[in-house]
């Protein structure tokens, strides 16, 4: 039987010198969220990447120019940053193999893939504004206080009948007629059914691959979707969440066929959410959310979570750049569209940006917020650091919104673009402190780009508008 899933050196050892493994992706993300690095051959990576007796922290790993946490997503070079720049060269760093995080990927002939930190190639130390990192520091300030975060995101995206390359080389004009399906299939079995063969693949491909997958389902419009993994702890939730991404969109493409994560494909439908559930536990593993015995809060909701959830309603609106981080992914904050516009709590309430859900030791709190073009590690982050700065400031959250959170008022917004969102984000003192001066600068310059971007082109629908009629 081969081995798949999570392996050790041993085990990559064995798989390389039988032939069933000659390559092992060395990635890390970038600022997009996407997979960055080097295809390694299999005896390279175990006799020079990794160190004596398959130590990573005394190997070469791989180098890669440091311009790759300073791109856009057409990679285009983005100046202005202090990370990284002409003035500086552009030189390289160092990405350092995770070993928990080496695995088969069974989609990919011959392949393994191992996430990897990134490091300044000087000394060794973390790059800050590397993601991995940003969300690193957050999980140390949380176990200061003796605390563990534990974190699931539902990613949804929609799956279309034809290939990445045809839908680009038609400049994406048909596509909510090649959409995999014609009508909403939230729920719906006959209707997945259709788009079985591909949702079996990602389903198997991820348990395979060593993700522990629960199940997918039809989402709120024709052809959407959404695979859910199992909770874990923050960094391994978000290290699954990548490689699932990723992955997801590497399969879809072996079989002819196209998903995005984008946040809103289409004004008219539902947008694509990353509901993020995140729940704090104590460092010898004690959930910490409920009340328990005794307590007489309604939700049995313990002052300690109260406090955090007390963090995230203070903190929301002022952090949703690393929420959504795109000028897309603000179309998806529309009033009954499923995406949330108003920052208050409720318990099991689909119209609030956070929703109180499960008991006992499954009691969490979803952030409805996220969009599923969020970086995972940026956006679990944030949500750490908001939460942490209410347990740290003993803040409450207060009653439960009772209603319709689209329509009530006198309540707190998500902001409805991006430039709302840059300046909440500008102007944070919060999210300077919590983050460091180094990351809020670099996310922030990251947004102002997008933004710049964006009005450097001319759009179909101001032609549309426009040409004739004024």
């Amino acid at each position: 039987m081969p081995e798949t899933g999570l392996i050790d050196v041993p085990a990559l050892s064995r798989l390389v010198d039988d032939g069933t493994i000659d390559t092992v992706v060395v990635a890390f993300t970038d600022l997009q969220g996407r997979l960055m690095g080097k295809r390694v051959t299999g005896r390279f990576f175990i006799d020079h990447i990794l160190g004596e007796g398959g130590d990573p922290a005394t190997g070469e790993g791989i180098e890669a120019c440091d311009y790759l946490l300073t791109v856009d997503v057409d990679m285009n070079v983005v100046e202005g940053y202090r990370f990284a720049n002409w003035e500086a060269g552009y030189g390289d760093f160092r990405g350092r193999p995770d070993l928990a995080t080496l695995r088969v990927t069974p989609w990919l002939e011959g392949t393994a893939l191992v996430l990897a930190d990134v490091l300044d190639n000087a000394d060794d130390s973390p790059v800050a504004v590397s993601p991995r990192q940003v969300l690193r520091h957050q999980l140390d300030r949380a176990a200061e206080r003796g605390l563990q975060v534990m974190v699931g995101s539902e990613l949804e995206f929609f799956a279309y009948d034809a290939g990445y390359d045809e839908l680009a080389r038609n400049d994406y004009r048909d596509l909510h007629d090649r959409t995999s399906s014609w009508y909403n299939l939230d729920y719906h079995v006959l209707q997945t059914t259709k788009d079985e063969p591909l949702l079996r693949a990602l389903r198997n491909g991820m348990l395979a691959a060593g993700l522990p997958v629960e199940f997918s389902k039809g989402e709120a419009a024709p052809g959407q979707h959404e695979l859910n993994l199992r909770y874990a702890d923050a960094l391994t939730m978000a290290d699954n969440h990548t490689i699932y991404k990723n992955g997801a969109k590497e399969i879809a493409h072996l079989q002819g066929k196209a998903i995005t994560f984008m946040a809103k494909p289409k004004i008219d439908e539902p947008g694509s959410s990353c509901h993020i559930h995140s729940s704090i536990w104590s460092l010898d593993g004690e959930p910490l959310c409920p009340a328990g015995t005794g307590s007489d809060d309604p939700y049995d909701m313990s002052p300690q979570f109260r406090a955090w959830l007390g963090g995230l309603l203070a903190h929301s609106r002022e952090l949703s750049l690393c929420f959504a981080p795109f000028v897309n992914s603000y179309k998806r904050y529309q009033p009954g569209s499923w995406a949330p516009t108003a920052v208050v709590w409720s318990p099991d309430n689909r119209t609030c940006g956070l929703r109180l859900v499960g008991h006992g030791a499954g009691m969490r709190v979803e952030s409805r917020i996220p969009g599923a073009d969020c970086n995972p590690y940026i956006a679990f982050a944030a949500i750490v650091a908001a939460g942490l700065d209410g347990i740290d400031r003993g803040l409450d959250c207060g009653d439960p919104f009772v209603g319709n959170g689209y329509t009530a008022t006198d309540v707190e917004r998500i902001p409805w673009n991006i430039v709302q969102a840059i300046d909440d984000f500008e102007r944070s003192e919060f999210a300077n402190e919590a983050l460091g001066d180094d990351v809020h600068f670099h996310l922030l310059h990251t947004a102002k780009e997008e933004w710049r971007a964006s009005n450097d082109v001319v759009t179909e629908w101001e032609l549309r508008r426009n040409f004739e009629r004024i």
